[in-house]
């Protein structure tokens, strides 16, 4: 399935084949919130291939006019629902749009975590991103890049504000507040083009290996241009 699906419907097919994934092979497309850089694909990746769409009320109504033909099923954040074997719980995150939601997905006894579009971790935010095997956070912008950058000074406030993004600096405190040793894997995504570099966002998390106190994890940065690193679970439950 697909968390979000913020490119093109023919960009995420292109991508997609690269790791031997087509649409024929999609069970359903989950969605955060109804920012366009999360729906775009929306309406022909689950028109195209008849994928049932999990979304709910709020952003749902948001995104209306893609006139999906998929079946919807709609939920209430707060309230989990299954996807085959696969169990999500929804938790409601500070950003600027109508009903956002950030994912906890358990499979047996491995639990993912997936928090994008947050201004900053709150106790239910963080309380439901213990425990993780594998954690997706966004690491929007280095601070100093966004305050001296092209962006107009209102667009600045919005995405520093407590409904904007996290920072990398952001990230790594809240990866601090939610560290234990089953954490295995960790991706930070949704990097600003402008506002960022793979490096700044790497500083936020240098403290993983430069710390005696935490174990060594795997932290992969997720790039806007290309696909990233595969990571699987073997039949004996243990990550690859």
């Amino acid at each position: 399935m697909l968390v979000d699906v913020g490119l093109s419907g023919r960009e995420i097919r292109r991508r997609l084949k690269t790791i031997g994934v087509h649409g024929e092979n999609l069970d359903a497309i989950v969605v955060s919130h109804e920012h366009s850089d999360h729906t775009r694909g929306l309406r022909v990746l689950s028109n195209e291939f008849n994928l049932p769409v999990y979304i709910n009320y709020d952003t749902l109504s948001s995104v209306h006019g893609k006139e999906i033909k998929g079946k919807i099923r709609e939920f209430e954040s707060g309230n989990p629902f299954a996807i085959g074997g696969l169990s999500f719980q929804p938790f409601s995150v500070p950003h600027d749009a109508v009903d956002p939601v950030g994912y906890t997905i358990k499979y047996r006894d491995l639990k993912i975590g997936i928090a994008t579009d947050l201004g900053f971790a709150t106790k239910l935010v963080i309380e439901r991103l213990k425990d993780c095997d594998l954690l997706i956070l966004e690491s929007n912008h280095d601070e100093e890049m966004l305050k001296s950058g092209p962006y107009p000074w209102v667009l600045k406030q919005r995405v520093m504000s407590r409904q904007g993004h996290l920072s990398n600096n952001q990230a790594g405190t809240l990866i601090k507040e939610v560290y234990h040793e089953g954490l295995k894997h960790i991706i930070l995504f949704h990097l600003s083009e402008t506002n960022n570099r793979p490096e700044k966002a790497g500083e936020g998390v240098n403290f993983l290996f430069k710390n005696n106190k935490y174990h060594p994890i795997h932290v992969l940065l997720a790039m806007q241009d290309r696909v990233g690193e595969m990571i699987s679970i073997s039949p004996e439950n243990k990550w690859i």
